[in-house]
């Protein structure tokens, strides 16, 4: 077994922990942990919320979650040599939960709590519970289902250079001053209206070691750790499982790498937004460098070779959705937003055929192994988007008879 650089004790909050680590993107948060070229590792992780959804049957603890505390992550891990416009080679060898946590969850949120992908449709809070068998999962709260999970982390990601910070705030806070009236994320509650960005928010602000005299400056000018970015970040794609080889830019020195939001299963585009199934464990890393490799290779975002360990299914009901509003029957121009939503809605609608409610419905797509595409996004004026489902987690037979 790997050496745990960085262990989590379960029945603490991240900034209790005996090693904290932080919830904040910011070039200034130290590293905790060193490591060289070459080495193997684990890094415990907590679930993104910090333990605030419990192993039961009741919602409220989705409908309530602090969104300010979100994602709390492990890290950052300096890793010796490296330097800005290197590339950090990061293969993930194995991902696990932890003994006797053998178990996840997947959620709707409230919609006055920044809800989801169908919050028009699905505006309460609601909850499914999943326990794991081996690389099986079952829900009580989601019956006659049954599949195996593509484990992974949600969000890994290297520290931004102070340029680079910079510029993700500049350009959010342009979007959001495109809609003044808007509330922040987790910063209040949102309403009938999308939130446009997660902007710089000190509140339950983490940020491991730093020193207290320099928290209140980090504190309003870390980034928020919701969205992907140049640097990896919040990705949620489903297939960086076991065996996946992922290459990030360095930006600042010791590159600075964290993880967490570890999920036993997704479905792609994880549409509830707690949508996976969300998990506390371990990852085992191995590190690498290639040096001077972001401008040998042209590398802007992160690219990432996947792993050969995950479920094929080969039995497939996929569902189409083209850009048409579903409330006004307006039609929009290549819209693929619009587009995979109805493919979601006909989907849901479908499986409400077989005993199905609305919410189990969504939920099962949020967190299964669901294959998302854009099919086609050329034909005007509609984009094409479709979702597939795999029949084999249904005990029963789902096709049109």
């Amino acid at each position: 077994m790997p050496k745990t650089l960085f262990k989590v004790d379960l029945t603490k909050s991240m900034d209790q922990q005996e090693l904290p680590g932080h919830n904040r993107w910011h070039p200034d948060i130290p590293a905790v942990v060193s490591v060289n070229p070459g080495d193997i590792f684990r890094i415990e992780c907590k679930d993104w919320t910090d333990g605030q959804i419990k192993n039961d049957d009741n919602p409220d603890d989705v409908r309530d979650v602090d969104l300010t505390v979100v994602h709390v992550l492990s890290g950052p891990i300096w890793v010796n040599g490296a330097e800005p416009s290197d590339i950090l080679v990061v293969d993930l060898l194995d991902i696990g939960a932890l003994q006797g946590e053998e178990w996840g969850f997947t959620g709707i949120f409230a919609k006055e709590n920044g809800g989801g992908f169908l919050t028009d449709h699905f505006p309460k809070a609601a909850k499914a519970v999943w326990d794991f068998q081996g690389i099986y999962t079952t829900s009580r709260h989601i019956p006659k289902v049954r599949f195996a999970g593509i484990i992974h982390p949600g969000l890994i990601g290297c520290a931004p250079s102070h340029e680079l910070l910079a510029t993700w705030n500049k350009r959010e806070s342009e979007l959001v001053a495109t809609a003044p009236d808007l509330r922040t994320y987790g910063a209040g509650l949102s309403g009938d209206k999308p939130v446009l960005a997660a902007l710089p928010n000190p509140t339950n602000a983490i940020l491991g070691t730093l020193p207290k005299s320099e928290y209140e400056r980090v504190a309003a000018e870390a980034a928020r750790t919701v969205p992907p970015r140049e640097h990896g970040g919040n990705c949620d794609i489903k297939n960086l499982s076991k065996g996946t080889r992922i290459y990030f830019p360095v930006y600042v020195e010791g590159a600075k790498l964290s993880m967490g939001d570890i999920h036993f299963s997704q479905g792609d585009g994880e549409i509830s937004f707690c949508g996976a199934i969300e998990m506390s464990g371990y990852i085992d890393l191995h590190v690498d460098l290639i040096k001077g490799g972001v401008e040998k290779y042209g590398l802007i975002n992160p690219i990432f070779k996947p792993g050969p360990v995950e479920p094929r299914y080969s039995e497939y009901l996929v569902f189409e959705g083209i850009s048409v509003d579903e409330f006004t029957g307006k039609q929009y121009y290549m819209d693929v937003h619009i587009a995979y939503r109805r493919a979601c809605l006909n989907a849901i609608s479908y499986l409400k055929k077989f005993g199905f409610t609305g919410e189990q419905a969504y939920l099962l797509l949020s967190c299964a192994p669901i294959e998302g595409r854009v099919s086609g996004i050329v034909d005007i004026p509609n984009a094409c988007c479709t979702l597939a489902i795999p029949t084999e987690i249904f005990d029963m037979d789902i096709l049109p008879a």
